[in-house]
């Protein structure tokens, strides 16, 4: 049984009814035990669990692209926990119990620096990926020196391959070096850009998927 010692606003220790008071550092607090679930696995609850586990499985391997995208929204939470939050409400697809992320709406970078114009790439290579872009450095805020963000993501052996800091906008393309192991798999591309300096980064672009050469 809770003991009350200085009445209802401190001195609480146990629990009385569904309050529990303790005392941490030396401040006191009162906490209100949750209440008990009748049927912890409702279809909605499965539902959820299912959408949180496609965006985990996706965002887990592109955490230090996520890390540079988002880190203009990392305000008391973490860049991966601001990316959780945008793919689960803007990109989720299916019908359940079986969702799966969208890609072309996964963000994985957001930012206000001049976005990718015509992005392209091309796998037919084998170990390599090579992407494309227009010099679009005299539109808005581009400049010529902003970098690639390049992202080659393998869904089946949910693993990818990052390049932060490539080429510069004015050049208009760059490689990226896959693992042998990847021939025969099928690729998400994606694709933005950071400021020289760092301070500023483009949406991401969703180029496409397409299959490792042999």
């Amino acid at each position: 049984m809770g003991k009350i010692s200085q009445g209802i606003l401190g001195g609480l220790s146990g629990k009385v009814g569904n309050v529990i008071g303790g005392s941490w550092k030396g401040i006191d607090y009162l906490r209100i035990k949750p209440s008990s679930v009748a049927n912890p696995r409702t279809e909605g609850q499965v539902n959820q669990r299912n959408k949180f586990s496609a965006t985990i499985e996706f965002l887990q391997p592109n955490k230090a692209f996520l890390n540079l995208g988002y880190k203009g929204f990392a305000y008391k939470k973490t860049a991966f926990n601001a990316a959780m939050s945008y793919v689960l409400k803007n990109a989720i697809t299916g019908t359940a119990p079986n969702f799966t992320v969208d890609y072309s709406l996964a963000l994985l970078s957001r930012g206000n620096l001049s976005n990718v114009v015509n992005g392209a790439f091309d796998i037919s290579i084998p170990e390599q990926v090579t992407f494309t872009w227009n010099d679009n450095s005299v539109d808005s805020n581009a400049n010529t020196t902003d970098k690639a963000m390049l992202l080659v993501y393998n869904p089946s052996k949910k693993e990818s391959i990052s390049i932060l800091n490539g080429s510069d906008r004015s050049i208009g393309s760059d490689v990226v070096s896959i693992p042998i192991s990847y021939a025969g798999d099928t690729l998400e591309l994606f694709m933005a850009f950071v400021s020289s300096d760092g301070k500023e980064v483009s949406n991401s672009v969703y180029l496409g998927s397409g299959t490792a050469a042999p």
